[in-house]
């Protein structure tokens, strides 16, 4: 834990400005005077309204809807007063009116200039909207009255709860300036951002280099108001949060909230309960990505009989056979047999993988039946294995590799080659790792913001690698974890291989 050191003044600026910072969206603010390196204050929020300029005339589009709701969140803010009492009908009981007052103003963050940059019109002042929240009119605006516009760089950090403050009068007339504060104790301990993040953004923005994702920075903006109703909107405004550099938040792995079900897989299969075992396995298999009408999760029963049907991204028929004491009888693979058949045809039957999810062992004839007609035959302890990867690392199961190991020989007892391939995947997830981490360390420990993938296929050597990997092999891997669909490391594209360059963004924990 850092050293807590008290701050006594706070730097006013308008509501949604403080709220981009603490986003990470933005890493600087406009003051009205110059803030000198080192200096550290709270940050006070104001209402907008003081401003010549229209909120739309202000602030971006895509950052217009967050700024107006940190506004409607500064103007419910206040307390319940007890005014005088005062009577409105004579000899009769006085009617007491509570009044909401500003009186407080909460606090959320705290910040320390890391550097004040002036700037003029031979600025390009385009790039640097393009990087902030404000439109240009805004710059134009401040170069009107004066000659250059004060650029402050801020180090913010969240305070571990907010801090109430007695409202200043007058308030309005301080943005951009400073107020004082009783004491305040704060802490680094809950940076906004990490020091190498910080440090990419903050020499991206000394530079006016534009932004490298602004396609991205709009799916965000878009998407942004469906976080509060959809958990799956929220993981993926934090992970686009992540790869824009608006967020170093190491990932979480937050429990997926099919995790309850998916967890009884194996204890129902292991039970009596044949129905609801059906039911689980459909929806495990929905979960690895299958797709058709035969997974419907809530019917009682397979289409045609069978107990389930994907029909994307190819065709697999299946039975399952919940149990807790005997064995699998010859019943279970003939009916599978039969009933695919009838229902799908034999052209449509053999291009099916054929899989049979059981708990128990199989007899001699249920095994040879499985084995002579080329069924897959797994538990399911190893169905749900298959299921929980796939949810703590997404999209890991790549379906068209399983289609692979459930294609070839042996048949009939399935289990040690699926396992084979769920090794795999995870073997494949520790190399993975293993690369994010050492880009990491490698640029912290040389002190540069990126490296090629020469340089780090040198450290890779060095580093107590899990598997050898040629160059060639660790840049597809580099250019893979530095997609926005993954956004473990950011990429800085060259003309070729060899002139990429890439650094990091979040890390990959290993369950």
């Amino acid at each position: 834990m850092s050293e807590s050191v008290l701050i006594y003044n706070a730097l006013c600026l308008p509501a949604p400005d403080i709220e981009a910072l603490i986003e990470g969206r933005i890493i600087a603010a406009i003051p009205r005077i110059l803030l000198n390196s080192g200096q550290q204050f709270a940050l006070y929020r104001l209402d907008y309204s003081t401003n010549k300029l229209s909120i739309e005339q202000y602030y971006h589009p895509k950052f217009l809807p967050i700024a107006q709701n940190a506004l409607i969140g500064l103007n419910t803010q206040g307390i319940l007063l007890q005014p005088k009492q005062i009577s409105l009908l004579k000899n009769e009981e006085q009617l007491k009116l509570p009044l909401l007052s500003h009186e407080t103003v909460s606090i959320k963050a705290w910040a320390r200039c890391e550097h004040c940059q002036i700037l003029d019109k031979t600025k390009n002042l385009d790039i640097l909207s393009q990087l902030t929240i404000w439109k240009p009119e805004v710059f134009e605006a401040i170069l009107q009255k004066q000659p250059h516009i004060f650029l402050a760089y801020l180090r913010v950090y969240h305070l571990p709860q907010l801090c109430q403050v007695a409202a200043n009068p007058n308030i309005q007339e301080k943005v951009g300036k400073f107020v004082g504060l009783p004491n305040i104790g704060v802490s680094e301990d809950k940076p906004v951002l990490n020091d190498r993040t910080f440090a990419q953004r903050k020499h991206q923005l000394e530079k006016l280099e534009p932004p490298l994702h602004p396609e991205l920075e709009e799916l965000q903006s878009a998407i942004a108001s469906l976080t509060i109703s959809q958990p799956a909107a929220k993981q993926l405004d934090q992970d686009i949060k992540v790869f824009l550099g608006w967020s170093s938040d190491k990932p979480t792995n937050s429990l997926d909230l099919d995790l309850p079900w998916i967890h009884k897989i194996a204890e129902v299969g292991n039970s009596s309960e044949g129905h609801t075992f059906e039911k689980l396995v459909r929806r495990g298999l929905l979960k690895l990505g299958f797709t058709g009408s035969g997974l419907n999760p809530d019917a009682t029963g397979g289409a045609g009989g069978m107990d389930f049907y994907a029909e994307q991204p190819y065709p697999i028929v299946g039975e399952c056979k919940a149990t807790k004491t005997e064995k699998v009888t010859d019943g279970t693979p003939a009916q599978l047999l039969k009933i695919g058949m009838n229902h799908l045809g034999k052209l449509q039957y053999d291009n099916s993988i054929k899989l049979i999810v059981a708990a128990g062992e199989l007899n001699f004839y249920a095994l040879r039946t499985a084995t002579e007609n080329q069924m897959n035959v797994i538990s399911p302890e190893t169905l749900q294995k298959l299921i929980e990867l796939q949810v703590h690392y997404k999209n890991s199961i790549n379906l068209l590799e399983l289609k692979e190991y459930l294609q070839q020989a042996p048949f009939g007892l399935a289990e040690d080659k699926i396992n084979t391939y769920i090794d795999k995947v995870r073997q494949s997830i520790r190399l993975r790792s293993h690369i994010i981490q050492l880009v990491k360390n490698y640029l912290e420990n040389s002190g540069i913001e990126s490296a090629g993938v020469e340089a780090l296929h040198g450290a890779y050597f060095g580093s107590h690698p899990p598997q050898p990997i040629k160059t060639v092999e660790m840049h597809e891997i580099l250019i893979e974890l530095s997609s926005p669909l993954t956004g473990y490391l950011g990429r800085i594209k060259g003309s070729d291989s060899k002139s990429d360059r890439f650094y990091f963004l979040r890390d990959l924990p290993i369950n």
